[in-house]
């Protein structure tokens, strides 16, 4: 296996990342209604700062301190925590993990927390504070903290289905690979299978997790309730072509699975065919050498004045003993059809 065979593969195209870049970065980007917090890798103290300031559980201090916390809603009467789990850009080959980011939402503020390395809200961080692209930037600040929310998930619910399209293209590389005899495929199959049962494990939650997002942005929204409704409902769509791909290319792989193990084998059992005949033709030249290496009396054997083929008559007789028996096998086993013609 092409090492990076399947990192590469799914991230191709974009520039990578390290894992500790914008450690302990904060953004703070005012929006016409509401403010944005974007955390990068915070430290404890400022996080209680943030959270005496906006009036935030400590229990859900503790969960965005944690590197890895379950996906999880907790709704207050003026906010909402959520904690969602997508795949990070860069990874070290052959191994995976999920990226956490946690949200509170509330009337006049947005505040997300993460590692730096979802590469699609760094990219809408840098957005708004570079006015690279000012017509999309008055699209994301100019509503509610519910629009911005929706954005976010969308941005990185693409990158999502970007991820599951990549598991499509290797799966048609795999598929040519695994009727390559040539070629073993045993550990790439397993490493791609390892990638779809973990992008499945993101998916399937996070579909359940923002069909509850939605039911809870209506309090900070005001009258865009029918508008966000809507645009939550395409990120479903979207989560739901995620899923279907992930299900069916997860089909797929247990197929080349078993067809990767049903040629092995046949493979395997051609060579021990082979060598089993091989060895079976042998036994009587085996046999033969045998009898001559005794202090035993035999035709043709030393002290023996048997000379009617010439001065080699005892190597022709040794010969045609050995030989002999090997055909009349070989012709047996060509008419059981266990030797191919």
């Amino acid at each position: 296996m092409k090492k990076g065979f399947i990192t590469k593969k799914l991230r191709s195209g974009k520039r990578a990342q390290e894992e500790d870049v914008n450690a302990g970065k904060t953004e703070k980007i005012q929006g016409e209604k509401f403010t944005w917090l974007d955390l990068q890798n915070p430290d404890r103290g400022l996080m209680e700062q943030i959270a005496k300031d906006y009036n935030l559980n400590t229990l859900n201090l503790e969960d965005c301190l944690t590197k890895f916390e379950l996906p999880k809603l907790d709704s207050y009467d003026d906010h909402f925590f959520v904690i969602l789990h997508f795949p990070p850009l860069s990874q070290k080959v052959g191994i995976s993990k999920n990226s956490q980011l946690s949200i509170f939402v509330g009337k006049d503020f947005l505040i997300t927390i993460h590692q730096g390395d979802l590469n699609p809200l760094v990219e809408l961080v840098e957005l708004c504070l570079n006015d690279s692209d000012q017509e999309r930037k008055k699209r994301l600040l100019e509503k509610s903290p519910g629009h911005l929310l929706h954005e976010i998930i969308d941005v990185l619910v693409d990158d999502l289905l970007h991820t599951s399209r990549k598991i499509i293209a290797n799966l048609d590389e795999m598929e040519d690979r695994v009727f390559d005899e040539r070629k073993s495929v045993a550990r790439s199959i397993s490493l791609l299978r390892r990638e779809i049962n973990r992008l499945r494990r993101i998916a399937n939650p996070l579909k359940k997790f923002v069909l509850e997002i939605a039911k809870n942005i209506d309090r900070y929204s005001d009258r865009e309730l029918d508008e966000l409704t809507l645009y939550f409902d395409d990120v479903i769509d979207h989560i739901d072509k995620v899923i279907e791909t992930l299900e069916e290319s997860r089909e797929t792989m247990e197929i080349y699975k078993d067809t990767d193990f049903v040629l092995s084998t046949e493979k395997t059992n051609k060579v021990l065919g082979v060598l089993t005949i091989i060895f079976t033709l042998a036994i009587p030249a085996t046999v033969i050498g045998t009898f001559y290496g005794m202090n035993v009396n035999l035709p043709g054997g030393m002290g023996e004045d048997l000379m009617f083929l010439g001065p080699f008559t005892s190597f022709i007789i040794i010969i045609l003993a050995s030989a002999i028996p090997a055909i009349l096998m070989f012709a047996y086993f060509r008419k059981l059809g266990w030797i191919s013609s």
